[in-house]
């Protein structure tokens, strides 16, 4: 397993003083990232050593097919954890779509999207767990015994709960859900459940991240002082930045602006065409500058196999017009191995996708009882 602080004996479970707190302010955010992405690169060599010492749980809400972001901001990394031998653990948040939004729309159909998706990145259902929250009644039942272990106070100025609560109250008008509200609870059972102890985030996520590290040494310190039960996870800063739509807004089903791995390749020439740029024809790699042709030449760059300085080298004065067709010839080549094995896999039906998720469901609920029963025991809740 990962090196994890090791928690103090003690029977306090709230809040102190002396405890690390979830960051509350943009200073100490910026400390926790510089931090986090100290010990990235430690973990990253730690992983090419012994992968098989980490566990990586991960995932997303079912709320349409995966794009273009999701595969260079989440999707390839998990792959390529998976193929250097960590034990991956994907999640389909299914009950997470109903956090925000009265409609979940037809989840059977998403999900079935969602996971050709996976399948056709690379995932290997024979060596990462897939499964679906709804389906592992342990993992949820976590949820009681965690939200024991946080304050009202610590959840209401986690910022991506006030983000996510701001949004739907623009969307519908309406306060923000029990469900949402201890959201960053629930995220905690998902990756304590299976005992995770590496999740990769963004910078963005790292308060969610430290509520599922302060659950885990407070539920140690009440319940297993003597031989901690739970790791404390480590993050695993994402190696690429936000990946931006066409319109130059970071990429989002919900905006409208996202390319979704299953478009077609005359759909991709067409996103492209509309891409956002600049009035400098001149092509840089400037990221603060020039947000616009930044994204671009890394989209361009992931796939080309280069870097975006070199990419941008490339072009040169060319312009950005030379820049959108050099970045879609490369987008094109680069997913049609992905869209032809997810046409292969759509073409098969449902009867290879429900296989799977049915072992991935079962494997989880084995992990997840086990777990529940040694929270109870721990919790001297056995009856």
């Amino acid at each position: 397993m990962s090196v994890t602080t090791t928690p103090e004996a003690t029977t306090s479970t709230s809040a102190t003083p002396h405890e690390p707190s979830i960051p509350s302010n943009p200073a100490s955010t910026t400390r926790s990232a510089a931090a986090a992405r100290e010990r990235t690169a430690v973990l990253e060599s730690q992983i090419v050593r012994s992968p098989g010492e980490y566990r990586v749980l991960t995932g997303d809400r079912p709320t349409g097919a995966l794009h273009l972001g999701h595969l260079l901001g989440t999707v390839a990394n998990r792959v390529r954890l998976q193929n250097l031998g960590v034990e991956v653990f994907l999640i389909v948040a299914d009950y997470q779509v109903i956090t925000d939004r009265d409609d979940a729309g037809d989840l059977p159909a998403t999900v079935h999207e969602v996971l050709l998706d996976y399948l056709a990145a690379g995932i290997d259902p024979e060596r990462s767990t897939v499964f679906t929250h709804s389906a592992v009644p342990a993992l949820n039942q976590l949820l009681l015994p965690f939200l024991s272990l946080v304050t009202v106070a610590e959840l209401e100025r986690n910022p991506t709960v006030k983000a996510e609560a701001e949004a739907a109250l623009l969307r519908q008008k309406r306060g923000i859900s029990g469900l949402l509200f201890t959201y960053p609870v629930h995220q905690a059972a998902d990756i304590l459940f299976c005992h995770g102890n590496l999740v990769p985030v963004g910078v963005d996520q790292l308060p969610h991240l430290e509520i599922t590290r302060t659950i885990a040494r407070r539920f140690n310190q009440r319940y297993s002082a003597a031989q901690p039960y739970f790791p404390e996870p480590d993050a695993l800063i994402a190696p690429s930045t936000a990946v931006l739509g066409a319109d130059g807004r970071r990429m989002s089903k919900s905006r409208g602006n996202a390319l979704e791995l299953r478009a077609s390749e005359d759909e991709t020439v067409a996103y492209f065409r509309r891409a956002r740029t600049d009035a400098d024809r001149m092509i840089t790699y400037e990221p603060d500058r020039r947000p616009e042709i930044a994204n671009l030449l890394q989209i361009g760059a992931h796939f080309a196999g280069t870097s975006p300085e070199a990419l941008a080298d490339e072009v040169g004065s060319a312009g950005a017009g030379q820049l959108k067709t050099v970045v879609t010839e490369a987008v094109v080549e680069g997913l049609r191995p992905l869209r032809a094995r997810r046409r292969e896999l759509a073409s098969a039906g449902p009867r290879h996708l429900a296989e799977v998720l049915a072992r991935g469901n079962a494997r989880a609920n084995a992990i997840a009882d086990r777990t529940l029963d040694d929270v109870r025991a721990l919790m001297n809740m056995r009856y």
